[in-house]
């Protein structure tokens, strides 16, 4: 019933009509409904289970701080939105904001929720009872599941009070846009580049000024951890990325230059493509001469193209740029295999039936160039696996491939 209810709430404007199927619907399970139901899960699953440590870090972090600020604004908008009988975009925003929370914030916060961290526990928490007020009107039946499943208090989610909005940081929610978006584009030049997450690249390159390279600064080591990079560099333009290559658009001048087309092709071909594109992106236009004749172009008459330096990945929206160094060296390779290696131990791990909390005893063996990358970095590998020693004698054990290469993994409880 909820997923019904929530198709038709959301999907579309009612003055719109509908086109109705099982799949639409199904849709609104898989992309919102699991994911907050698993958000909760998580959170039901792994809560109970912290015990109280004064050692424990506590007080709120930046992350923290964000997603309340963004819960507010989704309590406002979803408030606006309803009291003008807009149910639709008051569920988009609800759902935009379990993407955040889901997507973002869980996932940036996993090492706290590993370690205990009572505040990141705690905002979960806020967020989850909120959520689920705000989706009483919505979703009836999981709204209320999740509200007595986090004894909200009171019988029945549908008997507590609309939630009000908090305080927001409006600043602090544009820098973490910025950031994000700057992730966004970096793993679409990933993807683009076809090389995985799991392997470490030298830097990432950013075209970006003023108030956006400082929200870039300020949160670097969340851009490097997201793309798997070392290093971050700035440059002042996308131009200093690659260069770019210069074409007609037929479309807009045909009808302008009819039978001299192919002339004003070759023209604006010949032109400097790099100057082309500065003038462009700031508003001007450009001067070109056919049959000597003066015409000016804009930007709609012409298709600018970067082609990346070599080596490089670019992912561009508008005058924004990212750009990834793909060049692997062998020290890199070797990181990419540990963090291979770390994602077999999990896998083996869980076949063990072991729980993330448990501590082990991890005896790795196998291809030589494995073996090495392991040593390299045992400290990480034991470090992700909670391995509280690891031996070189694992040869008769299970065996994985990684990399074409067999992996012999061995894991005990401690």
């Amino acid at each position: 019933a909820d997923a019904f209810r929530w198709y038709f709430f959301t999907s579309k404007q009612p003055w719109d009509g509908y086109r109705f199927s099982e799949e639409a619907v199904g849709e609104g399970v898989r992309l919102f409904l699991k994911q907050l139901w698993n958000t909760y899960a998580f959170l039901q699953t792994y809560e109970p289970s912290i015990e109280d440590d004064p050692t424990r870090p506590s007080g709120q972090t930046e992350l923290d701080r964000w997603v309340l600020s963004r819960l507010s604004g989704t309590v406002t908008e979803a408030t606006e939105r309803l009291d003008d009988y807009d149910a639709t975009f008051a569920g988009r925003a609800i759902a935009a904001f379990v993407d955040d929370l889901s997507n973002w914030y869980v996932r940036r916060s996993r090492r706290r929720f590993w370690a205990g961290d009572p505040v990141a526990f705690e905002t979960l928490r806020t967020c989850l009872l909120t959520v689920s007020q705000l989706l009483a009107p919505f979703t009836p039946f999981v709204a209320d599941e999740v509200w007595e499943g986090l004894e909200g208090g009171g019988a029945s989610v549908h008997l507590s009070d609309w939630p009000e909005a908090g305080p927001r940081d409006e600043a602090l929610e544009e820098a973490m846009g910025v950031a994000r978006d700057t992730v966004r584009m970096g793993l679409s030049a990933r993807g683009a580049s076809k090389i995985k997450l799991r392997q470490p690249l030298e830097e990432v390159v950013v075209v970006a000024a003023g108030r956006e390279r400082e929200a870039i600064e300020a949160h670097a080591d969340v851009i490097r951890e997201e793309l798997n990079v070392k290093g971050l560099r700035f440059v002042a333009g996308a131009e200093e990325l690659g260069s770019y290559a210069i074409k007609a658009n037929y479309r807009s001048l045909g009808p302008r230059f009819g039978k001299a087309m192919p002339q004003a092709a070759a023209a604006i071909e010949a032109l400097d493509a790099q100057h082309v594109a500065v003038v462009l992106r700031e508003g001007g236009t450009v001067g070109l001469n056919v049959d000597g004749h003066e015409h000016e172009l804009t930007a709609a008459d012409v298709t600018l193209q970067m082609e990346p330096l070599d080596g490089y990945q670019v992912e561009r929206e508008g005058a924004h740029a990212v750009a990834l160094d793909l060049a692997i060296t062998p020290a890199l390779r070797r990181e990419m295999l540990a963090r291979e290696i770390v994602r077999a131990v999990q896998g083996a791990r869980k076949d063990a039936g072991l729980d993330v909390s448990d501590r082990i005893v991890l005896e790795l063996g196998g291809a030589a160039d494995l073996v090495a990358a392991a040593r390299e970095h045992e400290g990480y590998v034991s470090g992700e696996v909670l391995a509280v020693s690891t031996a070189w004698d694992a040869d008769g054990a299970p065996s994985t491939r990684i990399e074409g290469m067999d992996l012999h993994v061995s894991v005990t409880r401690a």
